[in-house]
């Protein structure tokens, strides 16, 4: 009788390989040969491949919104672009692809293991090379590969991809028709311009996730923020935003400084993690500080009175 593989057995080469169960018979078990491991499992630290029980901790479900939330915020920045400044479709517009992506996300979740639950279960990231086991396939004879590539960091990687479909598939069944319903302000060739735009951003995004998922899972809160200040200070310098008065002045100015503030208070949120909580929530504090930063420094760096002090000798 077999009382443990890993004391019969070799240890499997390579540092996703594995052996599989193959009955269980009590308290012992009997494994097959090193391999793959089957989807929705890796392996553990004797080698041997263990079905992903457990769930998505808070970074994991961080990195899931992140990545939900790209083509929902290219969906709005293309339909702002594209909807021009008399068109009245652009709210209606907005507020679809909200919900297409809200239910993309949701069916999402339903199909993904366990069916029919918006719980999920996953593996534990431990390290980035969880994410390319693909680059990790060991040759023992320097000739003979032995193929090992699974999902390591089941199922952050393949969900992403399932989340794109959905999304793909409801913008093609709803948008077209709303857009030619209520866009009657906009010329035929313009009007179904931001559903074209993500016909080229949804493949940039997969192809994104797929060679750079591991990379964008460990940067993602930096990018946030980064990205958010960059495009915060570029807005606000377009609009000739230079005081409070005229952040008040249009609501749509408003909106799009709130909604900076929320991707601020995330990305702040994903860095710290919220792990002790009165320490990390004070840090919330500085999510309006970079506008409040620009209001009250623009009228300084304004360009026609740097040139005039500069004409003056000053």
């Amino acid at each position: 009788m077999v009382g443990s593989a890993v004391a019969i057995h070799p240890a499997c080469l390579g540092l996703y390989c594995g052996r599989t169960v193959l009955a269980v018979n009590g308290s012992v078990e009997t494994y097959g040969d090193c391999g793959v491991c089957p989807r929705g499992q890796r392996t553990d630290e004797n080698k041997i491949c263990r079905e992903c029980v457990g769930s998505p901790d808070r970074y994991d479900w961080l990195y899931l919104g992140f990545m939900a939330m790209l083509p929902l915020v290219l969906h709005w920045f293309f339909i702002e672009w594209y909807s021009g400044k008399k068109s009245s479709s652009a709210l209606l517009q907005h507020i679809t692809a909200l919900f297409e992506c809200s239910i993309a996300a949701i069916v999402t979740l339903l199909v993904s293991d366990p069916v029919g639950s918006l719980h999920i279960r996953s593996c534990k990231v431990k390290k980035l090379s969880d994410w390319y086991t693909m680059l990790y396939n060991p040759s023992p004879d320097y000739i003979t590969t032995v193929h090992c590539t699974h999902e390591a960091v089941y199922p952050l990687y393949t969900i992403v991809f399932i989340y794109y479909a959905f999304c793909l598939v409801l913008m093609m069944l709803l948008r077209p028709l709303l857009v030619k319903k209520i866009a009657c302000g906009l010329g035929k060739s313009d009007r179904f311009k931001s559903i074209y735009a993500a016909l080229y951003f949804f493949p940039v995004l997969t192809v994104l996730q797929a060679v750079g998922g591991g990379l964008l899972y460990y940067a993602f809160p930096y990018i946030i923020l980064v990205l958010s200040l960059v495009t915060l200070a570029v807005y606000m310098s377009a609009s000739e935003v230079e005081s409070f008065k005229d952040l008040l002045v249009r609501k749509k100015r408003l909106v799009v400084l709130v909604s900076h503030w929320l991707l601020h208070a995330y990305g702040i949120i994903s860095i710290s993690k919220l792990d002790k909580l009165e320490q990390d929530l004070p840090l919330l504090a500085l999510v309006p500080a970079p506008a409040l930063f620009y209001v009250l420094t623009a009228k300084y760096t304004e360009p026609s009175r740097i040139l005039s002090e500069g004409g003056n000798g000053h």
